[in-house]
């Protein structure tokens, strides 16, 4: 066949390629979008907003939707970001993440207890990872659990770095007492906060759950989200050895700011 013959062939192909280029532009920016509106929009408010008639808009969510990318929410026709779209971020997030299971893994040996990773979420704490202790009593916490940042080690840790306009979005109204121990003054907290920032790490001496503390120390960003690390004891193995937790930890997150 000849070069002549060809070219036809290549135009005709150049056509549907960019018209797949576009569909697959106006979705990403439905996607953007719909990121920025927990709440959900209607196709019109989403046309609106991209500059796109309601019924393309209507035929991308369709087929959004289908794929699971959306999903409406309620009977008024609102879509918002769908459970696949949760579910391909949750694996990039742990898979930017994964490269320090490992080094928990060390420290979890070098301590004897269980470590947590934990990242930011707004004002709460997210477990991201977690290796589990081996002693047949152990502190476990749930990966994906979100607590409070007032009365955790981990979130004491973030608590420590942040400015006071920091705190004063990261923390609510009212410290809430979920054990005798929890820290509900808020001129009490500042204090803990300032001896956290001066040793290094933060403590939890049983005041989100009782009869576990931890320690817990601000590693940095990590895939661009702050993370700290915690390692969760039950109190009868914490009291008296808490202080030597706290090193190990500190020495290990030396370490890994080292690399």
């Amino acid at each position: 066949m000849s070069a002549g013959h060809a070219r036809p062939a290549a135009d005709g192909a150049a056509e549907p390629a960019q018209a797949g280029v576009q569909v697959i532009a106006r979705t990403a920016e439905i996607l953007r979008v719909l990121r920025t509106a927990p709440g959900g929009m209607t196709p019109a408010e989403l046309g609106e907003h991209i500059g796109l008639a309601r019924s393309t808009v209507h035929r991308l969510l369709t087929a959004m939707r289908s794929e699971g990318l959306v999903e409406t929410l309620g009977s008024r026709g609102r879509y918002r970001l769908g459970p696949a779209i949760h579910r391909m971020a949750d694996a990039a997030w742990r898979s930017s993440l994964g490269g320090l299971h490992p080094l928990l893994e060390d420290l979890s040996r070098t301590i004897g207890e269980t470590v947590d990773l934990s990242v930011l979420d707004r004002d709460r704490v997210l477990i991201a990872d977690q290796i589990t202790s081996s002693q047949r009593l152990r502190a476990e916490s749930v990966i994906g659990e979100s607590v409070p940042l007032y009365c955790t080690a981990n979130g004491k840790a973030f608590l420590a770095t942040m400015d006071q306009a920091g705190l004063a979005r990261a923390l609510p109204d009212a410290l809430a007492r979920l054990t005798p121990a929890t820290i509900t003054d808020r001129s009490v907290l500042a204090a803990e906060l300032a001896l956290t920032r001066a040793r290094g790490y933060a403590l939890d001496r049983e005041e989100h759950t009782e009869g576990i503390c931890g320690a817990g120390v601000y590693l940095g960003l990590v895939a661009d989200m702050p993370a700290a690390v915690s390692v969760p004891v039950p109190a009868q193995r914490f009291y008296g050895r808490e202080h030597a937790v706290a090193a190990a930890l500190l020495d290990w997150a030396a370490g890994i700011r080292g690399r």
